[in-house]
């Protein structure tokens, strides 16, 4: 099965959103062979390990029009830039520390049109503005995102999940997560996307409050 078909297997795209994914591997080929973004084992892999991975997120929630979400560490945009062009009402700001990857950023979202997208280079805490939800994939320990990033959260709930961190983790996390002393759930990847890949792969919900 071919990446893209893999993608349409498990969501319901536009012609639009078919041609944005489409464009990703011809792109991430060609600035991974100059920014090295993307493990050289893992870009063959690119829709199932990177693009299907970062749109797990996607089946814990459905992101509003007008919500915005900030994807920290987006590294090469995951899993933001997916998830921009799964929800392309919905504004999303993909940040980084180190600048070559944010130009890697901006340069793809820019190729296949998404307006949606903003890529900051620079540190968590300092992106200006609210979000309802913060997404990453395996940055950090989840106690250590949460101290970052615990002053961007939009204080207003919009969406029927309360507003708080949506987050990529492998392996076994229940005490890291547990040591958030928050509310959380875990939610096994596996169970929406049978690749074996996924067995140890998971989407980790934490709430905003305490």
């Amino acid at each position: 099965m071919s990446g893209i078909e893999v993608i349409k297997q498990h969501f319901a795209l536009s012609s639009k959103q078919e041609q944005q994914f489409l464009q990703l591997e011809n792109l991430y080929k060609e600035w991974n062979a100059q920014i090295n973004v993307i493990s050289r084992k893992d870009i063959d892999e690119l829709y199932v390990r990177h693009v299907l991975h970062s749109l797990a997120i996607a089946k814990v929630i459905a992101f509003l029009p007008e919500s915005r979400v900030l994807d920290i560490g987006t590294g090469g945009g995951f899993p933001g830039i997916p998830l921009a062009i799964l929800f392309p009402e919905t504004k999303f700001v993909l940040c980084d520390s180190i600048a070559k990857k944010i130009k890697v950023v901006t340069e793809v979202h820019s190729s296949i049109g998404l307006s949606n997208v903003e890529a900051i280079w620079g540190r968590a805490d300092q992106v200006p503005g609210r979000f309802d939800f913060i997404v990453s994939r395996a940055v950090a320990p989840m106690n250590e995102l949460v101290g970052w990033t615990f002053r961007k959260l939009e204080s207003t709930n919009r969406h029927s999940l309360k507003n708080g961190w949506v987050v990529l983790k492998g392996g076994d996390i229940l005490e890291e997560i547990s040591l958030t002393k928050r509310k959380f759930k875990i939610h096994e990847i596996s169970q929406w996307f049978d690749d074996p890949f996924f067995e140890t792969k998971k989407v980790v919900y934490v709430g905003g409050k305490a």
